[in-house]
């Protein structure tokens, strides 16, 4: 069992095979290499992502079909590689990956949700990326819906 400290939650326990790796770190992040999905009682659907490293680093997130029920996957072969799964296809959302929408919340403006760059993690390896889509399909700023506003931290 390993123990993190974080900055919102105090000392969280968490199994080692629990954890996701990120191969090429997170988009400004890229040395962060490991985080923690914290599911806290009381807060699903909501999840939180948490630095093993940084105290002070945590990204809120939902499963990227709560956000949108119809949600099409979209990744690059190289990131597919990333995550070991074949490079020929797209992998099937909640079968063969989870996939994450990234939150942002700032102070009066309504929490939105960054659909172009999910977070896909292959559940049998635990290795994640976040996936950036190549098209404008969908949006960074995406309204979540029944979300009104919500105060950061």
């Amino acid at each position: 069992m390993t123990q993190l400290q974080t900055k919102y939650f105090g000392t969280v326990s968490c199994e080692q095979s629990e954890l996701f790796e990120f191969p090429l770190g997170l988009p400004a992040f890229e040395q962060e290499k490991t985080f923690a999905p914290l599911d806290l009682p009381g807060t699903g659907p909501l999840l939180f992502l948490q630095s093993t490293t940084r105290a002070d680093l945590c990204f809120l997130c939902f499963p990227i079909l709560v956000v949108d029920p119809h949600y099409q996957l979209s990744i690059s072969p190289e990131d597919l590689n990333v995550l070991d799964l074949d490079s020929g296809r797209q992998p099937r959302i909640g079968n063969e990956v989870l996939v994450l929408a990234l939150l942002s919340i700032q102070q009066d403006h309504p929490a939105t949700a960054n659909l172009m760059a999910p977070v896909v993690v292959n559940p049998r390896n635990r290795r994640a990326v976040q996936a950036i889509r190549c098209d404008a399909t969908y949006s960074h700023q995406h309204a979540i819906p029944g979300v009104a506003e919500v105060q950061p931290c």
